[in-house]
């Protein structure tokens, strides 16, 4: 998603302990690279490597950023601890990374992803690549072709798509791949704008899932939609597609606060298609207050579900655990994914291009791990 922003607040600057010299050498290698009932799930999911069911996934795009600004994380113990191995250990069996096909700043190149790729392939992590399709974010509002891109006839447009995800599953070989990111409005503008060209839109969509099928035939294909309660529309319009998941963003800012009403769409969506569901992102806060200069997406109390889940660590905990439940409940809700969880002020105290996602990280401003975590550990 894009990160927009809200209002500027001012705050008192936040004095941190001088970082040591103990970031991993593995960091620096790869920033440098710049039913019609419902069906209750076991607590213990069958192996990871054999099936789908039970993804526990976090959005990672920003780790590699955050371990060049050589910012640390700690346990609900204030210990150090390595990122990675700590979320395995909470119960997250696979990490979703954004790729940009030509990025103008240090972040989600190819290089850069396919590095922290390996590395979570080490670790017995999953890879979940989202396949933006553009130089920078894509999101309802902007599918900007990559530069490259643009102005190419048709036909060698489609040659390019081609070739480019040969390119990039021979590389990064993942475990699912996302064919394109929030594509409301479809990709590749304006090319593949579903409102002005819907059946070139599904040919581009056609043509990079049977490249991604071509390289590796158990490879997961994935539709992302942001939202809930619009998803029938759109998966409507996708039935002659050939993909294995419907992925869904939900954030109670843009996509309704009213949580039966959610879980109601994604038990309807269950019974009306073949697709397993997984809620692709999402996010909560655990305050309302900031750590840095920059303006937080989420800082109002009408951008809450309230009174249920107030702005603090028991709310982002008593939210998270609420959608693992609408996971658990219905069968082809195979998992969920957090979005920026590691996304802590890590530019500084005073820096205007700091997070605007910092109180709904996962970690505190104290980059001490909350108890939301709880969430992930089926």
């Amino acid at each position: 998603m894009k990160i927009a922003t809200l209002r500027r607040r001012n705050i008192q600057q936040i004095s941190r302990a001088a970082l040591g010299l103990t970031l991993l050498w593995s960091l620096l290698v790869l920033v440098g690279c710049k039913e019609d009932s419902p069906v209750s799930k076991p607590d213990i999911p069958a192996p990871f490597r054999d099936t789908l069911a039970n993804v526990s996934a976090l959005d990672l795009s920003f780790y590699p950023e955050v371990a060049y600004e050589g910012m640390r994380f700690r346990d609900s113990n204030a210990a150090a601890i390595d990122l990675l191995d700590f979320i395995k250990s909470q119960g997250v069996n696979t990490v979703r990374l954004r790729l940009w096909h030509s990025p103008t700043k240090r972040g989600s190149s190819l290089a850069q992803v396919d590095s922290l790729a390996q590395i979570l392939k080490q670790k017995g992590l999953k890879v979940w690549l989202c396949l933006h399709y553009s130089d920078t974010w894509a999101d309802p509002g902007h599918q900007e072709t990559p530069i490259a891109w643009q102005g190419l006839d048709y036909s060698i447009l489609k040659d390019s798509l081609r070739a480019y995800t040969a390119k990039v599953m021979q590389r990064i070989s993942p475990d699912i791949v996302q064919i394109g990111n929030e594509i409301n409005p479809g990709f590749l503008h304006p090319f593949g704008r579903i409102s002005e060209n819907a059946t070139q839109f599904k040919e581009l969509l056609a043509l990079a899932i049977e490249e991604v099928r071509s390289q590796d035939s158990t490879c997961k294909v994935m539709l992302h939609y942001a939202g809930v309660n619009n998803a029938t529309w759109f998966f409507n319009q996708m039935t002659d597609i050939d993909f294995d998941i419907m992925g869904l963003s939900y954030y109670p800012l843009w996509h309704g606060k009213d949580l039966l009403e959610i879980e109601n769409s994604l038990i309807s969506l269950a019974q009306d298609f073949p697709q397993d569901i997984i809620i692709a992102e999402t996010a909560y806060p655990f305050t309302l207050g900031w750590n840095d200069w920059t303006n937080n997406v989420v800082g109002w109390d009408e951008h809450l579900i309230l009174p249920d889940y107030p702005a603090s660590a028991q709310g982002q905990k008593d939210f998270l655990m609420q959608i693992r439940q609408l996971v658990l409940h219905q069968e082809q809700l195979i998992g969920f994914a957090y979005w920026g969880a590691e996304m802590v002020a890590f530019r500084g105290d005073t820096a205007s291009n700091g997070s605007s996602w910092e109180n709904q990280a996962l970690f505190d401003f104290d980059n001490k791990a909350l108890p939301a975590w709880e969430a992930f550990r089926y």
